[in-house]
């Protein structure tokens, strides 16, 4: 086994997710210096943390010289976009080692027909569904699963930052999403129920080793109601997923996924996300993710036993195997700490539809003083130190506990200090581990 440190990494992203990697990296032992780019006021106050402001990290020449420019030893690309641009590509052809799957691979999320085509070669179940870009086959379809009695999901097949999905009881409700869709491909399924979990792993082209399994909470609601939304919160671990449950759904699903990108001749390199939903009859695979979660890396790094630089640089090198003793990696999992961790989601108001910006936000401080952490989504810090809200999700703080109830109790108390014209929060991340069956996809 032979572990390497990067000593300067290269984060490219500047949201709550790149703010919890930045902050696990620059902890570990070794690293020297960690950039975000294009990052945020907020990132760039962690200590060994620095941000390039006005990057585009869209942009693939802009995110290799910044690179250069910093000598980075290993490049994490966060979000999907710069992945489905080819950032990734551009930076691995300019012979950096890149945590982040090519624009071929990253389209098992930026193509939801793309995923149900390679899960069906691969043998891993999905919900019945199919593709359509003439809205007319796409109702009829609706209208044949709605017969059934349980629904229909209607799913834009681009990348739509965890909002494109609409959960529909009627055939009438599913023919005005894909109304709303159309022009463009549409992605029609039968819908699921049950409570849904991510496992994110980190794979080498090859070899997967899962993270902690956590739990999304999308509805802006408490209660799971209310529209959609990119994530209002999560908890890890799940009672009724526990980690231990990683290693077999690892060999049924990311493995045979992985083999069959690279039979395509796109090795996937990076973190593959499986959303899952626990329906009665098992685990079912909902969606892929070529990336990190947000808000579950928040809550899954901070329950990570080891150095997380060392593994991603390996990956990125693709040699996993290497990196890793072999118990690890027969369990196919990595180890965790004690305890449990729940993020809770401060968005501006307006939020999803019309997020309002500018407003003050303060006891942030305050927060801090509790003992939990509190990672920037979307804010800008003035001059004078004033912070406001600069995105529609803005904050995730996160609270440690014992259990999960503890954890959970933690992290609303720490809410309770921060205060934002119009913040909108739920207060039930984590209570909802009690009734997490009662779910519905």
């Amino acid at each position: 086994m032979s572990l390497i440190t990067p000593t300067r990494i290269l984060i490219v992203g500047g949201g709550g997710r790149e703010h919890a990697l930045a902050w696990k990296l620059a902890g570990e032992p070794g690293v020297n210096e960690v950039i975000v780019a294009p990052g945020s006021d907020a990132i760039a106050r962690e200590p060994k943390v620095g941000s390039v402001p006005g990057v585009d990290p869209l942009d693939p020449e802009e995110v290799v010289a910044i690179a250069r420019s910093v000598a980075a030893e290993l490049v994490v690309v966060g979000p999907e976009a710069p992945l489905a641009a080819g950032v990734a590509d551009a930076v691995a052809a300019a012979g950096f080692a890149v945590f982040g799957p090519s624009a071929a691979a990253a389209e098992i999320e930026s193509s939801k027909a793309f995923c149900h085509e390679v899960a069906a070669a691969a043998g891993v179940r999905m919900a019945r569904a199919e593709a359509f870009t003439d809205a007319a086959a796409a109702g009829r379809f609706a209208a044949e699963l709605a017969a059934a009695g349980d629904g229909v999901v209607v799913k834009a097949d681009g990348l739509a930052a965890g909002k494109g999905v609409t959960v529909c009881e009627t055939a009438g409700e599913a023919e005005r999403a894909i109304a709303a869709l159309v022009p463009g491909t549409v992605v029609v399924e039968e819908r699921l129920r049950g409570p849904e979990a991510s496992v994110i792993a980190l794979c080498d082209g090859h070899v997967a080793v899962a993270l902690p399994i956590a739990r999304d909470h999308k509805r802006l609601l408490d209660g799971d109601l209310g529209p959609n939304t990119g994530g209002m919160g999560a908890y890890s671990p799940l009672a009724d997923l526990p980690d231990q449950a990683a290693g077999d759904l690892l060999a049924a699903i990311h493995e045979p996924i992985l083999a069959e990108l690279a039979r395509r001749g796109r090795p996937f390199r990076g973190a593959l996300y499986a959303g899952l939903i626990l329906t009665p009859d098992g685990p079912v695979l909902l969606e892929c993710n070529a990336r990190f979660g947000d808000p579950e890396t928040q809550v899954i790094l901070p329950r990570l036993a080891g150095a997380l630089g060392p593994l991603l640089l390996a990956a990125a090198r693709g040699d996993l195997s290497g990196a890793l003793p072999p118990s690890i990696l027969a369990a196919r999992q990595l180890p965790t700490l004690p305890g449990a961790v729940v993020g809770i989601v401060l968005a501006a108001a307006g939020y999803p539809d019309a997020p309002r910006r500018g407003d003050e936000i303060t006891g942030l401080d305050d927060a801090a003083a509790t003992g939990a952490l509190v990672f920037h989504a979307g804010t800008a810090i003035e001059p004078d130190g004033t912070v406001r809200t600069n995105g529609g999700r803005v904050l995730t703080v996160v609270g440690r506990g014992p259990d999960v109830p503890a954890a959970a109790s933690a992290a609303l108390a720490a809410v309770g200090r921060i205060v934002g014209a119009g913040l909108q929060r739920r207060t039930d991340i984590g209570g909802l581990a009690l009734s997490a069956a009662g779910a519905v996809r």
